[in-house]
């Protein structure tokens, strides 16, 4: 088996990197490197597509985790597309980067586009796992797994249109968004992004191997809590609305959605 994911693994890497090549050069000419944030979520649904295709087990369930990962990945690929690239979204986290980097920005640029293949194809191994399932027939815990998914994306494309639908409004320029599921939580979409990874666990804890799919949720979990998710988002969020902002998150749970403190 580790020979196959290992095999595997170098064909959906070759796949990532050129999608991830040609991002790049749309960045060059387009200068919106945020581009990146929807090859992320297309990276995804080609990858989970292309290993349910390349596997050999049980196709009713290659079937299904082909197309959980195309809905899902497809999903957010879209939305970041349309909301941050086609759109008029200015995202300072790559003025950030920019500003750190100072020189080489281009290149770099390359190197960090190419970080996200890597990403991509470490996060998504446990979809070989369960693409070369031959057990027939779905599993009780393979189905807890979907239902679990199937919450996680409608609660993902809930937030995401409440958060796009209050910055669509001039209105609430400065404000900051509680509309919704964004009153229980100031990042919602992160949730339900982990979410998504953990109904992934589920479903493949139930083939042989399944255990390797442990540690895509808990990266995951880490990045978005301690390194690209919410320290930026928010770090930019306090930039821009102040103490609006440090109200919030006074009263207002980080992650999981719950009630407000008083």
């Amino acid at each position: 088996m580790l020979v196959q994911i290992l095999q595997t693994s170098l064909y959906g890497y070759a796949l990532v990197f050129s999608m991830m090549c040609i991002l790049w050069l749309i960045y060059r000419a387009t200068n919106k490197p945020m581009i990146v944030d929807a090859g992320w979520g297309f990276g995804l649904a080609a990858i989970g597509m292309f290993y349910a295709y390349l596997g050999d087990g049980d196709i009713t369930r290659r079937m299904i985790i082909g197309a959980m990962t195309a809905i899902w990945g497809i999903r957010l690929g879209s939305y970041l597309l349309f909301t941050r690239v086609l759109g008029h979204h200015h995202d300072a986290r790559y003025d950030m980067l920019e500003k750190e980097w100072k020189k080489n920005i281009p290149f770099r640029y390359f190197l960090f586009y190419q970080y996200q293949a890597l990403a991509i194809v470490f996060v998504t191994v446990q979809f070989i796992v369960i693409a070369n399932n031959p057990a027939p027939g779905i599993a009780l815990l393979e189905y807890f797994g979907i239902g679990i998914w199937l919450i996680s994306v409608t609660g993902q494309t809930i937030s995401d249109a409440q958060l796009n639908s209050f910055k669509n409004d001039p209105a609430n320029k400065g404000q900051v968004c509680t509309t919704g599921l964004w009153n229980y939580s100031r990042h919602p979409n992160y949730f339900f992004e982990w979410l998504i990874w953990l109904s992934y666990l589920i479903f493949a804890l139930a083939s042989d191997g399944g255990w390797i799919a442990l540690f895509a949720p808990a990266i995951m979990l880490f990045l978005l809590l301690r390194v690209t998710g919410i320290p930026l988002t928010e770090e930019n969020a306090i930039r821009s609305k102040g103490e609006r902002y440090r109200e919030y998150q006074r009263t207002t749970s980080a992650f999981i959605p719950w009630f407000k403190k008083k």
